[in-house]
């Protein structure tokens, strides 16, 4: 089988890759990716030699382009992780959230309409679904919770899913849609929670939490997501979306002081900033479709798989440093300097 993995240089999607390759060495994996500021070849260093796989730079959103790797790899499966991701950046530049997430997605829709695929994957998340009270743990979003964006991210990702379903429904497409809660370890970007707060406190610099940090997660390591995807991709039902979560709900403030503590580093580092608009209060997902139709379920509990992302991040310090330079710097004195 030959699979086409966009956004392959990226977090989930390298880890995807480096999954697929040891899981599956007969398989062929072709991944497309921009090497927007969130992609990183060194993510994919160790595979780059392997005579399966194959890395090619391209925007989903640049149709000639698309439509010839397509002609020319004559793929079988097409799985979509390439996405603007971070909610901060959204608020601050809709555009290209709108132009990757939405428009990036219509063109891989159609190449697949005209070249022919077996199953077409679409990555989503559960921000889609909005946010849930604090005051009520008893509540989880289902896949019939209705779509209720709070962001130009979310709301992006809610329209690419409604194009994916409803691609399969007028020209009978063959496609699945996964919607995973927060996930992290190896290869995250340092914008986002976890790797930023590692890489922080590993520089005995201030530790940003928005408000009072009460906000609740639910954390998925990210090999977890990968084995899901994987069983949704080969034996999921078409034009089925599955939610895909880690039943690891935590607070901000208590992953923090969890890092903290595996790092032997002082909570005097926490720094409370200015929340940002429109913050989701907590996001919980209840994963019993996917586990009652294909077997599925999270085997990493969050204080397992932290104390892995921090190993990794340690033993990995040249990749964290190489990632955290250039725009990156700039990006992130923007939205924390002044706060």
């Amino acid at each position: 089988m030959k699979i086409i993995v966009t956004g392959g240089a990226g977090f989930i999607g390298g880890n995807f890759v480096h999954y697929m390759l040891e899981e599956y060495p007969q398989d062929k994996i072709v991944c497309l990716d921009k090497l927007t500021y969130a992609g990183s070849l060194e993510t994919l260093e160790s595979v780059m030699d392997n005579p399966n796989f194959k890395f090619v730079k391209g925007d989903i959103a640049d149709r000639p382009f698309v439509y010839k790797l397509f002609e020319e790899e004559k793929p079988d499966v097409i799985i979509n992780f390439a996405a603007e991701s971070h909610v901060d950046r959204s608020i601050t530049d809709p555009d290209v959230f709108l132009q990757t997430n939405i428009m990036g997605t219509a063109v891989l829709l159609d190449a697949c309409r005209k070249y022919g695929i077996t199953r077409f994957h679409q990555v989503s998340t559960d921000e889609v679904y909005g946010d849930l009270p604090l005051d009520r743990p008893d509540m989880f979003f289902t896949e019939e919770t209705p779509i209720h964006t709070s962001s130009p991210y979310s709301a992006s990702k809610a329209s690419s899913d409604l194009l994916v379903l409803a691609y399969h429904r007028t020209y009978k497409l063959p496609v699945t849609i996964s919607r995973c809660s927060n996930n992290y370890g190896p290869y995250q970007f340092p914008e986002k929670l976890i790797p930023l707060m590692i890489a922080n406190a590993l520089n005995d610099k201030p530790l940003p939490i928005y408000n009072k940090g009460e906000n609740v997660r639910d954390w998925l390591y990210v090999r977890d997501h990968c084995v899901a995807i994987d069983l949704i991709v080969r034996k999921g039902t078409v034009g089925e979306v599955y939610n895909i979560g880690g039943h690891n709900e935590r607070t901000n403030l208590e992953v923090v002081k969890t890092i903290l503590k595996e790092l032997g580093k002082s909570e005097d580092l926490i720094t409370f900033v200015t929340d940002r608009p429109g913050h989701d209060r907590r996001y919980a997902i209840d994963p019993t479709k996917i586990n009652r139709e294909l077997g599925w379920e999270p085997t990493t509990l969050f204080d397992e798989g932290i104390k892995m992302t921090i190993k990794w991040y340690l033993d990995n310090k040249s990749w964290l440093d190489n990632i955290i330079s250039g725009e990156y710097q700039n990006y992130y004195e923007k939205m924390y300097g002044n706060r």
